[in-house]
């Protein structure tokens, strides 16, 4: 990629390739970004650092932009590890550097850093407050649970960039060629999404302070250039928690296939009466985060569980708890249970779905025993009916 995003402020991030679960939890199978950026004026400012997976490649970076200056501040909008790793780092290398962050940042900091002394060398910065470096002038806007309590955004007034921590952030390396939504909707839903209102504080923050935006510039993924509205209207119905687009997601947990089958079964019938779009997971073997963006994308969600120790399966379980912890809301939800002799998944299942807030839930429940048979086609064909509305 060019490194010049515009003539005074450079891209100095580094891809990760190698990494295989972002946050220890997330497959990343085309690796990750960690973006950091450098403001070339009369005070030159580095805005965040990288992992420590990266530091030593990140530093030649800096270095090769810095041309032989020295940079003035560290602008420091988000202390997770994967952008606060090289801190200690680069400030050890540049004594003389000042640290800005707010109040929050250099309480984190102090407790990621123990024991290292950075004397009176932080700016603490409240929500509104510029920092003039010369040409540019930059406005920090806090955006506390976005998606820590520390994070805040940066308004470069000059270039019209808005640097914004982890919001529009995607999964994927920046030489990755694919689709910005797909992995970005899989992780805003998986990592930010429990913060919906708190995102949605922010962009209404954004608005009313009337800032002409003509570069986003995130922590991860690529610098967003061009039809901005599209990103941002995204994460307005993303953080609203507004289905994206009609269609049925199917999630099962299946033992021994048959629970899968009949999931399958529902699919083909779905298809059959024009569903708009019918997605089918295997909690069991596919990737979850997954699993739970489209369960967030539609409109329709569909739970077919196999009972287990008096509950339902713990795959299940696992997805049902994910999508309590983010706030899932605004859907409706039907119910497949299986059972061999005292079927249970359907009431393991409900008590999640109590859970969520403003969920419709189908009137009709499919139970079968064992295996999907002839005489319980008819109630899976209502439960279709009831879904293709």
């Amino acid at each position: 990629m060019n490194n010049n995003i515009t003539n005074s402020v450079v891209y100095i991030g580094v891809n990760d390739q190698y990494l295989e679960l972002f946050e220890n939890q997330f497959k990343v199978p085309n690796g990750v970004s960690y973006n950091s950026y450098l403001i070339k004026d009369e005070k030159i400012v580095i805005m965040d650092s990288v992992d420590s997976r990266e530091t030593y490649l990140w530093l030649e970076n800096l270095e090769k932009a810095l041309e032989g200056k020295k940079p003035d501040y560290i602008v420091i909008q988000h202390m997770e590890p994967d952008h606060s790793g090289s801190i200690g780092v680069v400030t050890e290398k540049y004594p003389d550097m000042k640290i800005v962050g707010n109040e929050k940042t250099f309480t984190m900091m102090k407790q990621f850093f123990d024991g290292v002394d950075f004397g009176d060398r932080l700016v603490t910065v409240k929500d509104g407050d510029t920092l003039e470096t010369g040409k540019h002038t930059l406005k920090f806007i806090t955006a506390p649970m976005v998606h820590w309590p520390e994070v805040m955004v940066t308004y470069d007034s000059t270039d019209k960039i808005l640097f914004t921590a982890d919001a529009f952030g995607k999964f994927g390396t920046l030489d990755t060629e694919e689709d910005w939504a797909c992995e970005a909707r899989r992780y805003y839903f998986n990592i930010i999404g429990k913060y919906g209102v708190q995102v949605q504080t922010l962009l209404k923050k954004i608005a009313n302070a009337n800032l002409a935006i003509d570069v986003i510039a995130p922590l991860h993924g690529p610098i967003l250039k061009e039809k901005l509205e599209f990103y941002i209207d995204k994460y307005n119905t993303w953080s609203s928690y507004e289905p994206e687009d009609k269609g049925v997601t199917i999630a099962f947990a299946s033992i021994h296939g048959n629970t899968g089958a009949a999931a399958n079964k529902l699919a083909e019938i779905l298809k059959k009466k024009g569903v708009e779009k019918v997605s089918v997971f295997d909690l069991a073997n596919d990737d979850m985060a997954e699993a739970i963006e489209d369960a967030f994308r539609y409109d329709r969600l569909v739970l077919a569980g196999a009972s287990y120790d008096g509950g339902v399966f713990t795959c299940m379980e696992d997805f049902l708890n994910r999508l309590v912890a983010k706030g899932y809301k605004k859907r409706k939800i039907a119910i497949i249970e299986n059972g061999s002799w005292a079927p249970t998944a359907a009431r393991a299942m409900k008590a999640y779905v109590e859970k969520m807030k403003d969920i419709t839930l189908c009137e009709n429940t499919v139970t079968f025993k064992s295996v999907l048979k002839e005489s319980d086609l008819p109630n899976l064909e209502k439960l279709a009916d009831e879904l293709a509305k």
